[in-house]
């Protein structure tokens, strides 16, 4: 009696790929995404020349459907911190609370408004629960940097994305509107959203 056998491997990749240019265009060419362009390019700049401290937000995207494949949206909105942050931080220098160190929850929706400083929570819910971030330094020692993930259980097209320190309501750091991301049941999108505090004097 014989046997034959048979062997081999099996290789698993999960393919990256940037977004359509149709988007990318649809996205940048809006005067929200020109102007906070603008304000990050000069802050740095004008921070040396002035002295003033300066804040400015950043968020990037990737889409990862529920094949696994990633699709990289790249920085999809820049410069917003709201007055609600500003505010708050000034509290907790006079009196610490234990959300002061909380700003990971990342929360997405479907409003269309853009966005303002006044924000104070997202404009129109996806009815998925917020992501938990992590919460590490950024390239440099003056960078915040928060990732969190969100799976999405029905179609919809999200619009806006928000970070806060409590995983329902709390204090908004952030609030970026952006050309519509169409998800349906089983993809998930990654937001990354980077905090850079740059010292003046």
């Amino acid at each position: 009696m014989s046997e034959i056998s048979f062997s081999g491997t099996l290789a698993v990749r999960k393919f990256s790929g940037k977004a359509p240019l149709s988007w990318q265009l649809k996205n940048k060419l809006r005067w929200p995404y020109i102007s906070g362009w603008l304000g990050c390019k000069l802050a740095r700049p004008f921070s040396k020349l002035t002295g003033a401290a300066v804040l400015r937000g950043e968020l990037s995207i990737v889409k990862i459907f529920g094949n696994g494949h990633r699709m990289d949206y790249g920085v999809v909105s820049r410069h917003l911190i709201t007055t609600a942050f500003v505010n708050f931080m000034v509290d907790q220098l006079q009196a610490e609370t234990s959300t002061w160190g909380d700003f990971k929850f990342h929360d997405s929706g479907v409003g269309v408004t853009g966005a303002a400083v006044g924000d104070t929570d997202i404009e129109t819910t996806d009815g998925e629960s917020r992501a938990t971030g992590t919460q590490i330094e950024g390239a440099t020692a003056n960078i915040y940097k928060s990732v969190g993930t969100i799976a999405y259980t029905s179609t919809k097209a999200i619009t806006e994305h928000l970070i806060a320190n409590i995983a329902t309501a709390g204090t908004a750091m952030d609030h970026h509107v952006f050309a519509a991301l169409n998800v349906v049941s089983g993809d998930s999108v990654e937001y990354t959203f980077q905090l850079t505090c740059t010292s003046g004097g």
